[in-house]
């Protein structure tokens, strides 16, 4: 298998991690606070990241690499967390999926500003139209009903297409896992005690469901699913296997159909059919 399919095929695995973290997140918010879930989730993946490095004694990042791990940290491991949860106290997470459909978007531009990737004309076409129809679908459903929601969705895009692309590149040189395992590592000390100072008074309130969103955005979408992810965007290129997330939709729409029990309308699907076509036309011109 060369190298460019292992890269999709491993960009997919992520994706399909990535599918439950907004329904977990949704879920989890429902009992925990947004700043005690962000810190709290990192701290676990930050610890297990950490015995990992410290079990296969791996030698650390460069100091030039400091910086894109900073980067790395406050996109995936703070700022698309933190802003994802507290956007969802005001949306559905049904809702807040269709905004993913703009991360490859994102991911993209920023490949090239900091990748030094160079796709097609045709590549952006396809995925601006993807963007386009996330977009036209949000100010359907009524954007002034949640706006905080909303733009808070759309700036977690933003900063996470910046750390998916950082840690991408950066994974050509550290490797995949390792890469978000630094990254917790660095941003660990400051999590761990945001975590402590942000804790709930009482566990009596916490109910199952809360705590089983919490061990899933800890373990599968803080740690496990970018080891997948971040080996992809280096093995198949940032801009073209960011393009799998629009194939994100799907799967997290059918998670909060099943778990959540969140209304799936036709407008919701056909928004989400319509992106993943463009997904394909996309990967056809990313090089």
């Amino acid at each position: 298998m060369d190298k460019t399919t292992t890269g999709w095929l491993n960009g997919f695995l992520g994706v399909l991690i990535f599918s439950g973290s907004l329904p977990a997140t949704r879920v989890a918010v429902a009992d925990f606070a947004p700043v005690f879930l962000t810190a709290s989730r990192a701290a676990i993946a930050g610890l297990i990241g950490l015995a990992l490095l410290v079990a296969l004694r791996e030698r650390r990042p460069e100091r030039d690499d400091l910086v894109s791990l900073a980067v790395v940290a406050l996109g995936v491991v703070v700022g698309f967390p933190l802003l994802t949860a507290i956007a969802l106290q005001h949306i559905t997470s049904a809702h807040s999926i269709v905004f993913i459909g703009l991360l490859p978007l994102a991911t993209a531009i920023f490949g090239v500003l900091r990748g030094g990737e160079r796709p097609r004309p045709a590549f952006w076409a396809f995925s601006l139209l993807g963007s386009l129809l996330v977009v036209g679908f949000a100010v359907s459903q009524g954007i002034s009903a949640a706006p905080v929601g909303d733009l808070l969705m759309l700036a977690a895009v933003v900063v996470c297409g910046l750390g998916y692309a950082e840690g991408g590149r950066l994974s050509r040189k550290l490797g995949g896992w390792q890469v978000i395992c630094w990254a917790l590592v660095l941003s660990l000390p400051i999590m761990l005690v945001i975590a402590m100072m942000t804790s709930p008074g009482t566990l009596a309130g916490i109910g199952g469901p809360a705590w089983a969103g919490l061990a899933y955005v800890s373990l599968f979408s803080m740690l496990i699913g970018f080891v997948f992810w971040y080996r992809g965007l280096a093995q198949g290129g940032i801009a073209a296997v960011g393009q799998l997330q629009l194939l994100q939709p799907f799967f997290g729409l059918a998670l909060a159909a099943m778990l959540l029990h969140e209304e799936v309308n036709p407008a919701m699907i056909g928004v989400t059919v319509a992106i993943v076509v463009c997904v394909a036309g996309a990967k056809k011109f990313a090089k």
